[in-house]
């Protein structure tokens, strides 16, 4: 059967679909007017004093959102309640990749009021203008008359899969002049290993073994170069895996990034 629809019924069709349009667009940022409002604050007072806007992250947003309704449901501001993760943790648990992570709270009564307030405080200011952040994520919870606000800054950490973090230190240690093995299970099933786990029952025959987390999947750490320098291997096996609690790196510390382990024969 044919149907025939009149010019007035084919607006309605086109301003329905548009409407829909705009709504799933709304939907995907994933941020109502308020929390808009105080990212376009932020970015304002970083665009003046001559940084770069942060971008949002909806992972991040997540994160923040979880501890706003937090602070709503214990009808006061603070960073960690008894029993809750703390900052770095609730971020990469809500799958926000970075190596340097910032909090700001408050509880005001409008964006503008909350934004205001943090450019008053020192600790709040240097978050937020922090010269190394690129990301951000704001929850916004509104109850008994106060509106409970977080917002996590981040200097975000590409998305690599294990596979794509595997070639990244494969491609660093055949630049040494290391062979490659093909076979990487030895040295995933080492990387998977809590850090006081026995490494002996796995049977890997290598003769170093080391793992570490890390933000630059590409950069080796000062040990293990000088292993590969001394000239006594010939051959490596690169493993990746999930990142452990708030992991950390030679050089400093990392709270969201790479698991890697190499084996060296």
């Amino acid at each position: 059967m044919t149907r025939c629809f009149s010019g007035w019924t084919w607006m309605r069709i086109a301003l329905l679909s548009l409407i829909a349009l705009v709504m799933s667009t709304g939907a995907a940022w994933g941020q109502s007017d308020d929390e808009r409002r105080l990212v376009d604050l932020t970015n304002e007072a970083r665009t003046q004093a001559g940084l770069k806007p942060v971008t949002w992250d909806a992972n991040l947003a997540a994160a923040a959102q979880a501890h706003a309704e937090l602070m709503a449901q214990q009808g006061q501001i603070s960073h960690r309640y008894p029993g809750e993760a703390d900052l770095a943790e609730r971020a990469a648990k809500d799958g926000a990749k970075f190596s340097v992570i910032a909090e700001n709270i408050a509880g005001g009564t409008t964006p503008g009021q909350v934004h205001g307030a943090w450019m008053q405080s020192q600790v709040h200011h240097d978050n937020l203008m922090n010269v190394e952040i690129d990301h951000i994520g704001v929850g916004l919870v509104r109850a008994h008359g106060t509106l409970y606000a977080v917002a996590d800054f981040t200097k975000s950490v590409e998305s690599l899969s294990n596979e794509q973090v595997e070639a990244s230190v494969g491609k660093v240690l055949a630049g040494k002049g290391l062979t490659l093995m093909t076979d990487a299970s030895g040295a995933r099933k080492y990387c998977a290993l809590d850090d006081n786990q026995p490494s002996g029952s796995l049977n890997l025959g290598a003769r170093f073994l080391m793992r570490w987390q890390s933000a630059d999947a590409a950069k080796l750490p000062p040990q293990l170069e000088q292993s590969i320098a001394s000239g006594q291997f010939k051959q490596a096996a690169v493993g990746a895996c999930a990142p452990h609690g708030s992991g950390a790196v030679a050089g400093g510390p990392v709270f969201s990034g790479y698991r890697v382990a190499v084996l060296l024969f």
